[in-house]
């Protein structure tokens, strides 16, 4: 059985983000959905569990920051080609993402990073690794 990514983030708003998320073309497993958290289904091995912050307090005591002013992690996730990440992306910033960076060419890898209702980073990226410079 290959591994499984669980990524937890808090968010302000449950039904706001899970409808976020279906814009982008993603469903939830109602198995590990409630009124406090909500498991969407990326693949069948990546999964993102969008948490209310009280039930994300349960997991940490630490301090939840403000991903909308600070930083704590970027996700990256691939898509097939080029115009997948740019689907995806304007699919992000019309449920009411916003563009955290402007899209970065690299010849052999495209991305495009947006941030979601509550500002994680979402970065999609394609990559031909045939094209990959020669490693150092």
């Amino acid at each position: 059985m290959p591994s499984m990514i669980f990524v937890n983030v808090p968010v302000a708003d449950l039904k706001a983000s899970m409808a976020y998320y279906k814009a982008l073309g993603f469903d939830h497993n109602p198995q590990f959905t409630d009124n406090t958290a909500a498991c969407i289904v990326i693949s069948d091995a990546i999964y993102v569990m969008v948490l209310t912050h009280q039930k994300f307090k349960e997991f940490s005591s630490n301090p939840i920051p403000d991903a909308k002013i600070e930083t704590g992690a970027l996700y990256a996730l691939s898509r097939d080609s080029r115009e997948a990440v740019d689907a995806i992306a304007e699919a992000g910033l019309k449920a009411g993402g916003s563009e955290f960076r402007p899209a970065q060419d690299m010849g052999f890898m495209y991305s495009r990073a947006i941030a979601d209702l509550d500002g994680h980073v979402w970065e999609y990226v394609w990559m031909d690794m045939s094209g990959e410079p020669p490693s150092a």
